[in-house]
């Protein structure tokens, strides 16, 4: 005679057994993240020591386009001869409507909108 409680058992088992396997998956994923942050720092390093076109080509052409053409973004050629130097810093710092801040590190700001002041 076959016992109608058995499924339910080995259900419940595999849950168990399951649910222990996504547990130990789980700590191991936090140690990576956890390595992951650390390691954030020397992201930071090298975004501080990219030149502007590096900068531009990791954090800008998504939304400017490879050629400058915009996109998502305006256009960035000519941008010199509507926006001043330190308009442009301040724009790729503090970001301007929905160009999000803290794309270039404050101090490589100047050397982004001398840059960008120079594409035609």
């Amino acid at each position: 005679m076959k016992n109608p409680v058995m499924p339910y058992i080995l259900i419940f088992a595999f849950g168990i057994v399951a649910m222990f396997l996504i547990s130990f998956k789980g700590l191991g994923d936090a140690e990576q993240l956890a390595a992951e942050k650390e390691g954030k720092g020397e992201k930071q390093e090298e975004t501080a020591a990219a030149s502007p076109e590096e900068i531009y080509k990791k954090s800008c052409i998504g939304c400017h386009g490879d050629q400058y053409q915009g996109g998502v973004g305006p256009a960035l050629t000519g941008v010199g001869d509507r926006l001043s130097k330190d308009e442009i810093a301040d724009i790729v710092t503090n970001g301007k409507g929905t160009m999000p801040p803290g794309l270039v590190p404050a101090d490589k700001a100047g050397d982004m909108a001398a840059w960008l002041a120079e594409i035609k």
